[in-house]
């Protein structure tokens, strides 16, 4: 009888064990976006093009949406954005110290919009996303790309 109540307590601990670690490993998805959206902005590297652009957006919207927007100082606006559901993989190209960040997605899942372009206004689709990023240490990358592989697969399941 001694060993069946210490085996039904040492059952009942794992079980509670066990509870307690699924509830604590799920992070919500609104704070992965804002976590995935403060290490973007943080990393960002506006001294890569200071000289034409004048400002930009950088955004992770809590729907599942990355936007990128840069105002030129010429008044060119170009607006870059995709589903986080179509994320495929992601590529940095330079050193710790600045590079550029691509984002890829499936297939042409990148709306390309320029506004006031001299060129004409351009609408179309592409396949990746371009972040001119410093600071970016090899653990910050594979955590970005860890999370944002996550985060695709959480975003499908919830739509």
């Amino acid at each position: 009888m001694e060993k069946f109540t210490l085996n039904l307590k040492t059952g009942l601990c794992i079980l509670i064990c066990l509870v307690f670690m699924a509830f604590s490993a799920y992070i919500p998805l609104d704070e992965q976006f804002v976590y995935l959206q403060k290490k973007l902005v943080d990393h960002y590297d506006n001294t890569q093009e200071s000289k034409e652009v004048k400002r930009y957006e950088l955004n992770v919207t809590n729907s599942g949406f990355c936007r990128y927007k840069r105002y030129f100082n010429n008044g060119k606006v170009e607006y870059f954005s995709f589903n986080l559901m179509k994320f495929a993989s992601m590529d940095y190209y330079g050193t710790d110290k600045n590079g550029k960040l691509l984002l890829r997605t499936k297939g042409e899942d990148v709306i390309v919009q320029t506004h006031n372009d001299k060129k004409g206004d351009v609408d179309s689709m592409a396949t990746y996303l371009s972040i001119p990023m410093k600071d970016m240490e090899p653990e910050d990358l594979v955590d970005l790309s860890e999370r944002l592989t996550k985060l695709n697969g959480q975003v499908l399941v919830q739509k």
